[in-house]
């Protein structure tokens, strides 16, 4: 069955039009008119990504996204009027997967419904090889998308465990940030690099402290790694 996309607008000619192009690629597509709507939908619906607006009635759409991410890790691509840095950033940091700015062109979105669909499903359908790395008090798990801190489960979303996963498995080697975009996004990822830099952050929230034999660090200038005392 085709994947369900939710797009969430209060503009009933961006819902038509964006429903008009992802239903032409086989989508099946529902609708939501404002934030509160948003959630009930996305609740009744089990959609396989969201488009979501930030300037939405009821609700907006960063506390449609922080709602949505205490139960699930569906991808959310957020579609903004606001071009600053900020909204960009706020919205990664509160777990969205990318952004288109408006004004946009429907076909560029409907491009990154599918690379962001292809991102969050190809690490689940590349075999059926363990994919898990452990250190002292951490587990990464690809394989059940897991993360274990000190024995206990951490929530993080997928792009996290995948970016956490990529240089855990690459122990002390420097990566930059066009690399870790092009190795975990995909080199058809739209963002820029400050997306890198937005989940380290929120990694290292989680990992603080943890063991003194491994920590994620900065290369200035350069990019991050994963270095370990061994």
């Amino acid at each position: 069955m085709s994947p369900k996309v939710l797009v969430v607008d209060d503009d009933s000619n961006i819902c038509e039009l964006l429903r008009l192009y992802l239903e032409k690629e086989g989508y099946r597509v529902v609708l939501a008119g404002d934030g509160e709507q948003a959630i009930a939908m996305f609740r009744e619906n089990n959609p396989a990504i969201i488009l979501l607006d930030i300037m939405l009635p009821l609700l907006d759409g960063w506390q449609v996204c922080r709602e949505i991410r205490k139960t699930a890790q569906t991808p959310i691509i957020m579609l903004t009027a606001k071009g600053e840095v900020f909204d960009k950033v706020l919205g990664l940091e509160l777990g969205a997967d990318d952004y288109v700015t408006k004004p946009f062109d429907a076909k560029e979105v409907v491009a990154r419904v599918k690379a962001v669909l292809r991102r969050s499903n190809g690490d689940a359908s590349a075999g059926s090889g363990t994919k898990e790395v452990r250190f002292d008090k951490l587990m990464v798990s690809l394989t059940n998308y897991e993360l274990r801190i000190d024995g206990k489960r951490v929530d993080a979303p997928p792009k996290e465990l995948e970016l956490l996963y990529h240089l855990a498995s690459n122990p002390n080697r420097v990566f930059t940030r066009n690399q870790l975009l092009d190795e975990v996004w995909g080199f058809d990822y739209y963002g820029d690099s400050r997306t890198i830099d937005v989940h380290v952050k929120r990694l290292r929230e989680k990992l603080e402290g943890v063991s003194p034999k491994w920590s994620l660090q900065t290369v200035w200038s350069v990019g991050y790694k994963f270095e370990t005392s061994d």
